[in-house]
This record gives C-alpha cells, structure tokens and sequence, in this order.
C-alpha cells in the first residue's frame, strides 16, 4: 500500500477512541461460505491414489476439541492452539481451515491454516499469520509426502495464489527459496539459580541494576496490565518505525490467551510508573516471548532485562521446559547477540511458499528500512495506531 493511498484511508476513517483498549464488540454474522466450512467439522473423502490418508477441516474457534489433538505432540506451542485461531480470528475475520490427517484409525498429521482475504495482497492460505513459527504436526513420517500433496490440492481448490509455512522444514520441497530467520530457545529444565550463572555477565550486571534501581517486576493478568503493555507497545513500535497492531488484537488476547491462564504479562514499574514490560504465552511444555515494549527515557535502569528475568523464572517453576523467543530477522545482530545471551540455542526458521501447482515458489522481498520507517517513526501515536488498524488486516 502506497504512502499516498494510507493517507487518503486515514482521511475518512473515524476518529480514535480516548482509551487504548476499545471495548470487545459481539461479532458479525458469519458469511455462508464460511459457515459451509467451519460451523461443524467436515470429512473430505480420499482419492484413490492417497492411500488411505483421510482429511478432516476442524474449526478450533467453535471446536475446543482440536487442543486435545495437539497436545498430544511435544512441539505443539501456543501458536497451534485454539485461543490464538480466536485472536486471528476476531480481530481479523480470517477464516480457519484447520487439516486433521489420519490413516485409519491413527493421527498423521495436523496443519493449521487460516485463510487471509484481501483487496490488496490476495486471498491466501497461511500457517499462520502474525506467528513466529507455526509449523504442521506430523505424527507420521511416512505420511509427510502424502499430506503435502493433499494441502496443496486443497489450496488450489480454495483458489489461493499461494499457501505460506513458517517452520517445518520436513514439508519444504526444496530449500533454496525459503525466507530464513534466527530462532532461539532457552531449555529451562534447570534450577533457576544455574540457569541465572549460564546467563551472559551483561545480562546478569543488568539484572542487578534494575534491582539496585528500585524497578519492580510484577507478574499480572488483569485488563489493566494489559492496557499498560499497550501503551508502552504503541511507543516502541514508533520508535523502530512501524505502526502498532490494533487495541482489538492486544484485547483478543487478554481475554483468550492471558485470562484463561494460557499467558501472562510482566509488568516493570519504577514507583507506579509503568516502565517496561513482556507478554508471555504458554502450552503444554512450550512458552514463547512473544512481545517486548519499554519507555526510552527510563532505558538506563535496564527494566527489560528484569522483565525477562521475572517471566523466565516464573516459567521454569511451573513445568515449562523450553522457552522460545521469537523470530528475529538474520540482519538485526544487535537482537540477536541479545537472545543469544541468555544460553539460548540458537537455530534458523524458514517461511517458504508454496504456489497452486505445488511448485516452491519466491518469497517476498524484505525490504528494509525506507519511507515507511520514517514517515511511522515521526507520525504523532494516535496516527500510527490509526494506521496499524487499516494495515494489519491485509498482512501476512
């Protein structure tokens, strides 16, 4: 979307709310097309040349059974789970088709996908937008040849000119046209005071200094946290030069993901003053980092480690076993170098495309820095925000 075509959008849309976080509104009707797919779980018959491969679409968003499902594999994460199928969802209004594979009577694989529709980058299937990785279950190997096939002609019976995979190298035809992004994880099956002496001296002398600073970490699950997060969110994100997601997707959140227990937000103060703070979600053995935001001008009491530091502990003495902390681009060394501290493991995740005759195609161009990074770094916050809500739902 061109500068001059974001403009002209902003012109006639509403003026922002005085609160950060609107409140969650009864969603629209359902269209018929997707009331055929997704209002009840539906077989589709195998062909011939598929064995006896079986396909299901699930609805998670109205059928919580699909959890049960997942949780039976060791790398089912937070992204896999039905609460995040209703935060795309409801914020969005993009379609889930979720794939249940099974060979007889035995679970083969499950991919979950959510269809993107729009005017300006085409309809799509993706697994799944706005995720870090999100890569199919495969319960059978040997099914793995016969279940790409069976997503790929299901892609072209939605007509999608392209079904993207974040993760999941096991279902890449070849490996030369994949995007490539680093990702690490902390194994937190230690006691938390060998995990703290494995943590970098940077990291352990700036966990000291927000202490000695009289920074207050807290662990919190409430609307307010939430409203907190956002408003720091809504400044970094100005900061690095992009729009913020909606108020409507952090609320989705808070009420799918953070209430029912399945995350949590930790919450740095100095005084009563938010300074810093990091969303966690969690699943099963597996907890993702999925946000950061902090105030720049309290920067030097180092409150994003102390944060870090607080989710990690509270994780580690609750059962999870491995800690991930979201994708980061191979050129940003600087984000890097800084997971890589905490004795993460480090590896690479890789998005590739897949176009209707089931040919690996291209990834999008990357591109970095530019206008855009400018124009968003010095738009005032209520205009980025504004900006945040007509883009995001046309991206991947």
């Amino acid at each position: 979307m061109s500068v001059a075509a974001l403009a002209k959008q902003l012109a006639w849309k509403h003026s922002p709310r005085k609160s950060f976080l609107k409140t969650l509104q009864p969603d629209a009707a359902e269209s018929v097309e997707t009331a055929r797919f997704s209002s009840e779980d539906s077989w589709v018959e195998s062909k011939a040349n598929e064995e006896s491969l079986q396909m299901q679409i699930c609805d998670p968003v109205r059928n919580p059974g699909w959890d049960h499902l997942i949780a039976l594999h060791r790398d089912a994460g937070s992204f896999h789970t039905s609460a995040w199928a209703k935060v795309l969802h409801k914020t969005y209004n993009h379609h889930p088709f979720y794939l249940r594979f099974s060979r007889g009577h035995r679970l083969a694989a499950l991919v979950p996908i959510m269809e993107v529709r729009s005017p300006f980058t085409g309809r799509r299937g993706v697994c799944l937008p706005f995720s870090d990785t999100c890569e199919p279950l495969i319960f059978d190997p040997e099914a793995v040849e016969l279940v790409r096939d069976r997503v790929v002609r299901f892609a072209r019976e939605r007509r999608w000119k392209h079904l993207e995979i974040r993760g999941g190298k096991s279902f890449q035809s070849t490996s030369g046209s994949a995007t490539k992004f680093y990702g690490h994880t902390l194994d937190l099956r230690r006691h938390v005071e060998e995990l703290h002496e494995r943590f970098d001296s940077p990291v352990r002398r700036a966990i000291r200094k927000a202490e000695r600073s009289n920074i207050s970490a807290l662990v919190v699950r409430n609307r307010q946290g939430m409203d907190d997060f956002y408003r720091l969110h809504v400044q970094t994100r100005r900061r690095h030069g992009l729009p913020p997601q909606p108020a409507s997707f952090f609320l989705n959140i808070y009420e799918h993901i953070i209430k029912p227990g399945l995350g949590f937000i930790v919450l740095a103060q100095r005084g009563s003053r938010p300074i810093a703070a990091a969303v966690f979600f969690r699943f099963g053995k597996n907890a993702i980092y999925k946000y950061g935001a902090s105030d720049k001008r309290f920067q030097e009491f180092r409150a994003n480690n102390l944060v870090m530091w607080q989710g990690i502990q509270l994780l580690a003495r609750t059962g999870i076993e491995k800690l991930h902390f979201g994708r980061t681009d191979c050129e940003n060394d600087g984000l890097r170098r800084f997971k890589l501290s905490w004795d993460t493991q480090e590896e690479t995740i890789d998005y590739f495309r897949v176009d209707p005759s089931g040919r690996q195609c291209s990834p999008p161009i990357r591109r970095k820095g530019g206008l855009h990074k400018r124009i968003f770094g010095r738009l005032p916050l209520v205009f980025n925000r504004l900006a945040g809500s007509i883009l995001y739902p046309h991206l991947d």
